[in-house]
């Protein structure tokens, strides 16, 4: 007899459970994963032959059934899921790579479950938001993500002008066909001195991070037609002038800083990043003689 995962005793009810997948590299792959595949009842891929390698690559058999679950038949498969739930079946969901739900399916099976009083939980791992974030070297504190783009020029440029303004580190997925227009489009609506970072193939064998302003990033996108799945990390918009603090609070902020522990050097990387500042303006302001 297989024996279950542990994930909390609540009912008689099954469970459903979010697996974080690999971006590229299995052996990023945590021990829990390997153990809900090995021991689900169900395994809702969203593709199968991809969850068929990755079951390889980490030498798992999956002994529950397999069925699609993607974005052409969700809607149709999640009441079929849910049934399973119902009758006290582990299902487990699993997209291409990070977590479901996160611009992959999953959001419409989590809710019918949660309504129908089922428990969710995860098995968490790799993500493309936050691994992209923490290698753009741009400030990580506060961030929004936006998802995709919408597809078409206008619709993609009326919602870059009502995000022109957000002063938090913005995280948007495109696909590789749309993302030398889209970084065009960043340029004259953000202003091509916005900094920037394309990734690409994330955990993969031609990782690529490739870290620029926006108008030189949409030149560089001309010229080599990046291919893969790209994650792009943009730069807050700066603080406006009207609301930047004056010498004596910036110098204030960083000496306080400082009498917490942090380095001088890392005192006025926090603060330009707090008030959306660049980092060499702080560091001029602090030395100010």
């Amino acid at each position: 007899m297989k024996e279950r995962v542990n994930v909390g005793e609540m009912s008689d009810l099954g469970r459903l459970i979010l697996l974080g997948a690999p971006l590229g590299n299995p052996a990023d792959a945590s021990a829990r994963l390997r153990d809900v595949l090995a021991t689900a009842d169900v395994v809702a891929a969203e593709d199968t032959r991809r969850l068929g390698r990755l079951a390889r690559d980490l030498d798992v058999t999956v002994a529950g059934r397999i069925i699609s679950y993607f974005e052409g038949n969700e809607e149709r498969r999640t009441p079929e899921l849910v049934d399973e739930l119902t009758a006290g079946r582990v299902v487990a969901l699993v997209t291409d790579g990070g977590m479901p739900s996160v611009s992959d399916p999953g959001y419409r099976l989590v809710r019918a479950a949660l309504e129908a009083g089922i428990p969710v939980t995860a098995a968490p791992g790799p993500s493309a938001v936050t691994t992209a974030l923490a290698l753009s070297g741009l400030p990580s504190d506060r961030f929004c993500f936006e998802g995709f783009l919408p597809r078409s020029p206008s619709g993609r440029r009326s919602r870059l002008r009502a995000l022109a303004d957000e002063e938090r580190t913005l995280v948007i997925f495109e696909a590789p066909h749309r993302i030398t227009a889209a970084l065009a489009d960043l340029a004259d609506t953000f202003g091509a001195d916005r900094p920037a970072a394309l990734c690409r193939e994330l955990t993969k064998t031609y990782e690529e991070v490739v870290r620029r302003p926006l108008g030189e990033l949409a030149r560089w996108a001309a010229d080599g037609d990046p291919r893969g799945e790209i994650t792009l990390v943009v730069a807050g918009a700066p603080t406006t002038p009207a609301t930047r603090p004056d010498d004596d609070t910036l110098r204030a902020a960083v000496a306080d800083r400082e009498a917490a522990g942090l380095t001088r050097r890392d005192a006025i990387t926090e603060v330009a990043s707090t008030f959306g500042l660049r980092r060499r303006d702080v560091y001029t302001v602090v030395h100010q003689v």
